[in-house]
């Protein structure tokens, strides 16, 4: 049982995750809410690492092993600012930890389409572009302040949200 649901619950969790994370920008869920929403990934990331160590070795789950693991304490980050932010949506810890996710997966995309053939190549190559696309349109417009709810700053939410879903549900149909 939990074999299966390490398989197939990332197709599930990543498009929540960026789901959440633009409704956070939208101020629909509490600091309080993301601050447990983190907190459950940070158990979730762990627990996933720790439980998959050995399935993921060789090939193209080594290189999600490593996001993973990156990606742990980036997500810590973001825990960490929320827990010490004085004002809402005001850390930067929470804002590396976005900007970090928003980034991290594309290199593990990108080898995945380099790695496979046929349609698993293009599906992935599309799931790097998008998540690459998204992550620099988010970058850009964050570092040139502009608010939160702003559409281009969701746009690029959006689009890393959309590459990333399309990149682990094809893993998830595929293998």
């Amino acid at each position: 049982m939990f074999r299966r649901i390490r398989e197939t619950g990332p197709a599930g969790l990543v498009p929540l995750a960026w789901t959440f994370t633009i409704a956070a920008h939208l101020s629909l869920v509490t600091e309080r809410s993301v601050l447990i929403a983190h907190l459950v990934m940070d158990v979730l990331l762990v627990a996933f690492v720790v439980l998959s160590w050995d399935d993921m070795r060789e090939g193209v789950l080594r290189a999600w092993r490593t996001v993973i693991l990156v990606g742990i304490p980036i997500t810590l980050a973001g825990t960490a600012g929320l827990l010490t932010a004085a004002a809402p949506g005001s850390s930067p810890l929470a804002a590396v930890s976005v900007v970090g996710w928003t980034f991290l997966p594309v290199p593990a995309l990108w080898y995945t389409g380099r790695e496979s053939t046929g349609n698993a190549r293009t599906v992935n190559y599309a799931a790097a572009a998008l998540s690459a696309l998204g992550a620099v349109v988010y970058l850009d417009v964050t570092l040139a302040g502009v608010v939160p709810t702003a559409p281009l700053r969701l746009a690029g939410l959006a689009l890393v949200g959309v590459g990333q879903t399309v990149g682990i549900v094809d893993a998830v149909v595929r293998y």
